[in-house]
C-alpha cells in the first residue's frame, strides 16, 4: 500500500578545470545511482548543515511551531521526560485545528516496561487530538517463533529496530541520525541537515513513512482499569499478519521507489541532487549495500590515475564496519580517514550487565580492522598523507553518535558528496535495522565548503590510534567480551 506521495588539510584550488555541467569526477557514480534510485534537485541556499545538538533541538522546535498542514516525525524513540518537546507539539496542534501529527517509532524501544516507557508519554496527545495524532510502532519481524518467547525483554531489541530519523513539517525536513531525548539535544554529537522549501523531498519522506506505517502497530489509548496497561498495540493491516510481512512490504517499498523514480526524472543540470536509500533486510530492501558497491567500484577506477586519486572521510559512533565495506575501503586504494567514538565517548560506557561490555567489543573490532589495514600495507603515511587513518573522538562529558561518508576529488578539495542519515554503516544496519539514509551530491562550492567545515569540526577533538593504543592497559579486552564477539554478537552491535 503506497500512501500519499584532527582537521582536514588546508583547501587549495582545484588542480584541474572541471565540467560546469556535471558532478565532476563523480559523474559516472551519480548516473548509476540516478538510474535506480529516486532523485530530487535541491538549491544549496535551502540546505543548512547544523553544528551542535543545541542547534538541532532549537531548529526542531522551530520546525514544529512553523507547521501548518502536517508534522511527520520518525525516530527510534522519544524520551519520556521531554516535556518541552511534548508541550511544543501540543501547542502546535492546539493553535492549528487542521494540523496532523504522524509519529513513527520503534515498538520495542517505545514500550519498555516501567514508568519511563515512552508510550505512556504519548497517550495524552492521542487522547487530546483523536484522529489528528497517530503513533505508528514498527516491530522488526526478525525475532519470531520460539526465539521471541525465550529472548528476555531486555535483549529483544538486538534483533532489529525501526531506526529511520526524519523530522518533517509541511515542505521541510531535518535529516539526522539523532534520536529524541535530552542527550541528543545537549551533549551527544550527531549530524543534522536541514532542507527547506523542498516539497518533492518532503512528500517522499512522508510517503516512505506512510508505506512503512502499513506494517506497523498503532498505539491506542485504553480506558482506565480496562487493562494492566493504559494502552494497546493494534494491528490493522488485514492483508498480512505480523511477522509475515516481508514480501508485501518489499513489494510496496519497491513500488514506492519506482513511482518517485518515474515521476521525478533525474535532472543532470541540478546544482545539488539528493537520493534516498532504504536499507532493511527484514523488509527485503538492500539499497545502501548496492549504493556502496557502485561508489567503491567507481572510486577504485578513479585511483588508476593518481592525479585524480579520490579522498574519503568516514565516521560512525559504532565502529563495527560492515565486512564488505571494510573490504571496499582496504581494496579500493583510496585515501580514507576514519573517525570513531573512543570508549569514553561510547553511549554504553558504564552500562550495567552485558551492555557494559560494548565499548570493549568496539575496541576489539577496531583492532581487528586495523590489523587488516596493516596486512594490506594501507596504513596512513605520516609524511605527505595517504592510506587509511583511524582516529577516535573524545570530548569531556560528551558522547559520539555521528555517522556518514564524505567524498572529495582529492585530499586538497572540499567534498562533492556525502552520505548521511540513520545508518551506522555496520553489520547491524545492514542486516537487522530498518534504515533511511541519503546521498547528496553537489556542484555548489558554497555547500561543498559547508561539508568540509563539518568534517573539520568533527575531527577537532580526535586523536590518531593504532597498534600502541590497544596495547594500553585501559584498552584490555576481557575474555567474556571476546567470547561474545566470537559467538556473533558483533552483528547486533
Amino acid at each position: 500500500m503506497i500512501a500519499a506521495r584532527a582537521l582536514a588539510p588546508k583547501l587549495k584550488p582545484p588542480l584541474r578545470t572541471r565540467s560546469a555541467h556535471g558532478f565532476a569526477s563523480l559523474d559516472p557514480f551519480v548516473k548509476d545511482i540516478a538510474s535506480v534510485q529516486p532523485t530530487f534537485p535541491l538549491a544549496s541556499k535551502n540546505v543548512k548543515i547544523l553544528k551542535e545538538p543545541t542547534d538541532f533541538y532549537a531548529e526542531l522546535l522551530s520546525l514544529i511551531r512553523r507547521a501548518r498542514r502536517r508534522l511527520f516525525i520518525s525516530s527510534l524513540y522519544i524520551g519520556h521526560s521531554e516535556t518541552e518537546l511534548f508541550q511544543t507539539l501540543n501547542d502546535a496542534l492546539n493553535q492549528n485545528q487542521t494540523l496532523t501529527l504522524d509519529l513513527h517509532l520503534d515498538a520495542l524501544r517505545s514500550t519498555r516496561p516501567g514508568p519511563d516507557s515512552p508510550a505512556l508519554s504519548l497517550l495524552p496527545l492521542i487522547d487530546k487530538f483523536p484522529g489528528r495524532v497517530k503513533v505508528h510502532l514498527f516491530r522488526s519481524p526478525t525475532l519470531r517463533g520460539l526465539m521471541k518467547t525465550v529472548v528476555p525483554r531486555r535483549f529483544d531489541e538486538g534483533w532489529g529496530t525501526w531506526h529511520a530519523k526524519v523530522y518533517g513539517a509541511d515542505d521541510e525536513v531535518i535529516l539526522s541520525g539523532a534520536n529524541l531525548n535530552e542527550s541528543y539535544f545537549t551533549n551527544r554529537q550527531d549530524r543534522y541537515i536541514h532542507i527547506e522549501k523542498q516539497p518533492q523531498l518532503a512528500d517522499y519522506c512522508f510517503s516512505f513513512l506512510q508505506t512503512c506505517a502499513a506494517y506497523s502497530y498503532k498505539l491506542k489509548s485504553l480506558p482506565p482499569g480496562s487493562s494492566s496497561l493504559p494502552y494497546d498495540l493494534i494491528w490493522d493491516n488485514h492483508a498480512v499478519s505480523h511477522p509475515r510481512i516481508l514480501k508485501a512490504a518489499q513489494k510496496d517499498l519497491r513500488a514506492l521507489q519506482a513511482s518517485f523514480h518515474k515521476d521525478y526524472p533525474f535532472d543532470e543540470n541540478a546544482e545539488t541532487m539528493i537520493a534516498p536509500i532504504i536499507q532493511s533486510q527484514p523488509l527485503g530492501m538492500r539499497e545502501e549495500e548496492r549504493s556502496f558497491l557502485h561508489l567503491f567500484a567507481h572510486l577504485k577506477r578513479q585511483t588508476i590515475t593518481r592525479y585524480e586519486k579520490p579522498h574519503m572521510d568516514l565516521t560512525s559512533g559504532y565502529f563495527g564496519l560492515h565486512r564488505p565495506y571494510q573490504r571496499f575501503v582496504i581494496d579500493s586504494g583510496i585515501d580514507c580517514r576514519i573517525l570513531v567514538a573512543s570508549p569514553e565517548a561510547n553511549g554504553f560506557l558504564g552500562s550495567k550487565g552485558l551492555s557494559g561490555l560494548i565499548p570493549e567489543a568496539y575496541t576489539l573490532l577496531e583492532k581487528r580492522f586495523w590489523n587488516k589495514v596493516l596486512k594490506a600495507k594501507r596504513q596512513w603515511h605520516t609524511e605527505g598523507g595517504g592510506g587509511i587513518e583511524l582516529r577516535e573522538w573524545r570530548k569531556d562529558g560528551w558522547t559520539y553518535h555521528a555517522k556518514g561518508v564524505w567524498v572529495s576529488p582529492s585530499g586538497h578539495e572540499p567534498p562533492l558528496m556525502t552520505l548521511f542519515g540513520s545508518t551506522n554503516l555496520n553489520s547491524r544496519s545492514a542486516h537487522l535495522d530498518t534504515e533511511l539514509s541519503f546521498i547528496l551530491v553537489t556542484k555548489s562550492m558554497f555547500l561543498r565548503k559547508q561539508l568540509a567545515a563539518e568534517v573539520n569540526r568533527l575531527r577537532i577533538p580526535s586523536t590518531r590510534v593504532g597498534t600502541k593504543t590497544w596495547a594500553q592497559e585501559d584498552r584490555r579486552v576481557r575474555l567474556l567480551t571476546r567470547a561474545l564477539v566470537g559467538l556473533g554478537v558483533q552483528d547486533m552491535l
